[in-house]
């Protein structure tokens, strides 16, 4: 038991949602959080209607075996990871590590690997929320998280508005792995999962470096 665990079992801190006492999530705005609970397809994590793999990954399978989504990238959740990511609330992180842990499902991968930030966005934000996450998650689940096995090369411009190629060529050559991967199982640890297309563009790099398997764990899909 760390001491945040011992510090929040006696004085909880309030809910981040309502505020009330029994935080950091009291009962009832954890029940009404978005969470994933129709027919998802098993590599991507978009609705399908009996759950089965989509149309699109059957057509172009994506470099990582499947996807671990948690919630909707709905109210409220969405804006717990606005504020993490753009007001500095850091004890969202811990939160959403823990909901991850709990709801992780299939083959635990051999190491954490959170999505990487290029190092001017780490200057200008000052942390890199998914290595926030990832921690905590890796606390939870006694698998270890290695932060520096990949790099992000370029800064690239905002996906926000680009269609699915036209964010496959944004991120062409994005990263690099220098690490001795080879056989391993990687989990890459993310906030949100939009198309898809950064957490392909990183899996490429992390299976041409030799991991024998790349899975995807995400707090939310949008």
């Amino acid at each position: 038991m760390n001491i945040r665990s011992i510090i929040n079992r006696y004085s909880p801190p309030p809910c981040l949602l309502c505020q009330a006492p029994q935080g950091p999530l009291c009962a009832p705005c954890q029940a009404d959080l978005p969470w994933q609970a129709t027919a998802r397809c098993p590599v991507c994590a978009l609705p399908t209607p009996a759950g089965d793999t989509c149309g699109h990954c059957l057509k172009e399978p994506p470099a990582y075996s499947r996807v671990h989504a948690v919630f909707t990238y709905a109210f409220p959740v969405d804006r717990l990871i606005q504020r993490l990511k753009y007001r500095e609330h850091l004890a969202i992180a811990p939160l959403m590590g823990e909901l991850l842990a709990a709801q992780l499902q299939g083959e635990p991968p051999d190491v954490w690997l959170p999505m990487p930030l290029h190092a001017n966005r780490l200057r200008e934000r000052g942390f890199n929320q998914a290595a926030e996450i990832a921690r905590e998650l890796s606390a939870r689940t006694a698998i270890p998280m290695q932060a520096g096995w990949a790099r992000r090369l370029r800064d690239t411009p905002p996906q926000a508005g680009l269609k699915r190629e036209a964010r496959k060529r944004n991120l062409r050559g994005a990263f690099a792995c220098s690490a001795d991967i080879a056989g391993l199982h990687i989990g890459i640890v993310d906030d949100v999962m939009t198309t898809g297309s950064t957490l392909d563009e990183l899996a490429r790099t992390l299976r041409a470096a030799g991991a024998r398997e790349v899975s995807c764990a995400v707090l939310a899909r949008a």
